[in-house]
């Protein structure tokens, strides 16, 4: 093999059942290869897997496999990213409620991939708060507004229109929109503003119709503060049909002038009036095993 070894990464106490999956991932690869050197890691705390994957990066050569959702999989890139260099390659089974990076790349199965060994540079969004007070890499998206409470929102309920509609109109009932100051001066106020790796976000919300990891920029889907019926009707629709070609940027800079959620591959934080935020994208940041 091109690894010294496999590492699995995964929460025992996960709702997808990523113990089960991460067992059955080293029995499948053992069949293949005997000679085989699979490690288990489980997580045992929130942030683990980012601790577990920094420490695996920095020894050897290992193929890196986050048996998880989005967010299991962020904390392992960060944590492969953390390490520096590094000659540790990454993949993601899905085991988790978002799934939007496995459904989208479509990784082939774990055994199927070891024997291709088709190894491939994937792009990051590389997101910074005031310089250095947070950073943090994202393999899918980075959200901010609207759409980070809406995703969250999708992400509990049942896929299907009706539903989503329902669903999008809940989410209005405490939003405000968020302020902000561009890189050129001006301000305005957004409704949603998500920075995107890949085409698609929570499920079902189609983003672009122009988002590849691997081809150096990132998507910017803003959409100005509007009447809620048009704000609503431009979810459903990315819900649907999806909102079609976005702009692609390597940098995209604004200061918040309020407090507002952020989601990043799913997992939600929170930035604060006067926070300077940078999107940058880090080109063929991450080893990938597709």
């Amino acid at each position: 093999m091109p690894f010294d070894r496999v590492v699995l990464i995964f929460n025992p106490h996960s709702t997808g059942d990523a113990k089960g999956k991460a067992h059955q991932l080293r029995d499948e690869v053992l069949a293949g290869r005997p000679d085989a050197r699979v490690e288990l890691l489980p997580t045992e705390y929130a942030g683990h897997a980012r601790t577990l994957a920094q420490e695996a990066a920095g020894d050897g050569r290992p193929l890196i496999v986050s048996v998880s959702g989005d967010g299991g999989y962020n904390e392992v890139v960060n944590g492969i990213m953390d390490a520096g260099d590094t000659h540790a390659v990454a993949t993601v089974v899905a085991a988790g409620n978002a799934n939007d990076h496995h459904r989208v790349t479509a990784p082939r199965p774990l055994p199927e991939a070891l024997a291709q060994d088709e190894v491939r540079p994937m792009d990051l969004l590389h997101l910074s708060v005031n310089g250095e007070k947070l950073t943090r890499y994202a393999h899918s998206y980075i959200g901010f507004g609207l759409t980070p409470v809406v995703a969250v929102e999708l992400e509990k309920g049942t896929k299907g229109s009706l539903s989503e509609i329902v669903t999008v109109v809940r989410s209005f009932s405490s939003f405000r929109p968020l302020r902000v100051e561009l890189a050129d001066g001006g301000r305005i106020a957004i409704d949603s503003l998500v920075f995107s790796n890949i085409p698609q976000m929570a499920k079902v919300l189609k983003l672009s119709d122009n988002g590849d990891p691997e081809d150096g920029l990132f998507e910017v889907t803003l959409t100005p503060h509007e009447p809620r019926w048009r704000a609503v009707t431009k979810v459903v629709h990315a819900a649907t049909t999806g909102l079609g070609q976005q702009p692609s940027v390597t940098d995209y800079r604004f200061t918040a002038l309020k407090a507002a959620p952020l989601q990043i591959d799913g997992e939600v934080l929170e930035i604060e009036g006067g926070d300077r935020v940078r999107i940058e994208i880090a080109p063929g940041a991450l080893a990938t095993l597709r």
